[in-house]
């Protein structure tokens, strides 16, 4: 709803619209929550083709159950830039960018074709136009190597 009242176009999506996500349970100890096995992103490519702002809700189809699972937020974001074929994923955070070991959600979406990865905080006024259009940046890039 902000993002229209800001003027843009949003329309959300649940990761099981159109098996966005499936998933498998992650593991019983953890109820609900599920490690995704799969994406489907023609329901996002469609929304971004007729105009839309894709606000995509990490809940995904079990594939294991008749049920739906909870999915980290950054996994699935990374899984679906992935699938995407994007060039870029931006996460912001409540961090300062990141400051020893990488994300392993980062590490994935590189390893799986995604040229950069950059962790912001979100905290930050402009923090997305200070790290891309400026030489210094302001979070922490992470790029696919040559």
């Amino acid at each position: 709803a902000q993002l229209n009242r800001l003027g843009g176009q949003a329309i959300g999506l649940c990761g099981m619209d159109g098996q966005l996500f499936q998933a498998v349970a992650l593991d019983e100890k953890y109820g609900l929550v599920g490690s995704i096995t799969g994406v489907n992103p023609e329901p996002v490519e469609n929304a971004l083709m007729t105009g839309y702002i894709p606000v995509v809700s990490t809940v995904a189809q079990g594939m294991d159950a008749d049920t739906a699972y909870n999915i980290n937020a950054d996994t699935a974001a990374a899984k679906l830039a992935e699938a995407l074929h994007a060039e870029k994923l931006i996460l912001l955070t409540d961090v300062r960018g990141l400051l020893r070991d990488p994300m392993e959600c980062c590490v994935d979406a590189i390893a799986g074709g995604v040229e950069r990865v950059h962790i912001l905080d979100g905290r930050i006024p402009h923090s997305i136009l200070i790290e891309l259009l400026s030489d210094q940046g302001i979070g922490t890039m992470l790029q696919k190597e040559d």
